[in-house]
């Protein structure tokens, strides 16, 4: 194995990534006073914001998905827009249109909720195909085309989105395109026993802690440029293509995980170092993510899926299987 190239290591020993662990530290903290358990999601959540990337939120009802969103973009002081998929839903209902102003005299720009920091896409495998992809533009490129006109959206821009796992009456699955723009797909399980208890005695208790702004857009925007400057090894690269080449000939596995799925991990990696106070990435920071990057990006076998097998199980099973570099 070849020795790494110290020079690399050193010319960024002046990278402080304190304040990004910092910020990250009071925001989770912050949200942490709504928001009961939870933690790694919290963690994933402030990881993505880093990256500039999106969520897929997936839960059965009840579990605090859009609490969540609503208090963590508060925490951040960034702006926030909540929608509601419902089959009748439009892609103008998301982006906007142009109405006739009779005090002008000619077509003005209503703005949809798209054009927010933090955008909420509430049960949104509720809404039809068409009006889905009103998000894929503003996902993929960071603008949305209104008749003709093409507006760029605010910095940063994440969408949050939430879907319901068991009800699947009257839903639209959403298709692989679409799936693959999102950062991560996180599970939200059920809480803990003690945190479930600590959810009932604050309702009892009556307590409402409100949240306070932590951050800013620009200190966001500052800390997205500082991660990128987070030292990476060849040999956690090659990591990275090892546990993506294997998803791709995995006897358990349809479909493999593209190229894209090692730039989320290796950005990904990157963001969680710095969040933890440190200037490198370890094998750590790619094993702790790589079940939320990948688990909507490949698909399992009919009959894997008939032994009982889900696609998180086969992702731990990948993990286990690659040689961890040293």
């Amino acid at each position: 194995m070849e020795a790494p190239d110290k020079a690399k290591y050193y010319e960024r020993e002046e990278l402080d990534v304190a304040p990004i662990r910092e910020m990250a530290q009071e925001v989770l903290s912050e949200v942490s006073r709504v928001i009961v358990g939870y933690g790694e999601i919290l963690q994933e959540l402030f990881i993505a914001l880093l990256v500039n990337g999106h969520v897929l939120l997936e839960g059965v009802p009840g579990l605090g998905k859009t609490v969540m969103a609503k208090t963590f973009a508060k925490t951040l002081g960034i702006g926030f827009r909540r929608v509601q998929f419902t089959p009748d839903l439009l892609p103008a209902d998301i982006t906007g249109t142009k109405i006739f102003s009779q005090e002008e005299g000619t077509f003005v720009l209503q703005k949809g909720p798209i054009f927010a920091n933090v955008v909420l896409a509430d049960e949104i495998n509720r809404s039809a195909p068409k009006t889905q992809a009103a998000l894929l533009e503003a996902m993929a490129e960071r603008q949305v085309t209104i008749e003709g006109t093409t507006l760029p959206l605010e910095k940063p821009f994440i969408v949050l989105a939430t879907e319901n796992p068991i009800e699947m009456e009257g839903t639209y699955p959403l298709p692989e395109a679409q799936l693959d723009r999102f950062l991560m797909k996180v599970w939200l399980d059920y809480p803990e026993e003690d945190g479930e208890v600590e959810i009932m005695r604050r309702q009892i208790s009556g307590e409402s802690p409100s949240v306070e702004q932590i951050t800013s857009s620009q200190e966001i925007l500052a800390a997205q440029k500082l991660m990128n400057l987070v030292y990476i090894d060849d040999r956690i690269l090659k990591y990275i293509r090892d546990i993506i080449l294997k998803t791709r000939n995995h006897p358990q596995l349809s479909m493999g995980a593209g190229p894209r799925a090692s730039l989320v991990l290796m950005k990904c990696a990157k963001a969680r170092a710095s969040i933890l106070g440190r200037q490198y990435v370890t094998p750590d920071d790619v094993r702790a993510l790589v079940v939320p990057a990948l688990n909507h990006r490949i698909l399992l076998k009919p009959e894997a899926e008939l032994e009982g097998l889900d696609v998180r199980s086969v992702i731990k099973n990948i993990i286990e299987e690659i040689p961890i570099p040293i």
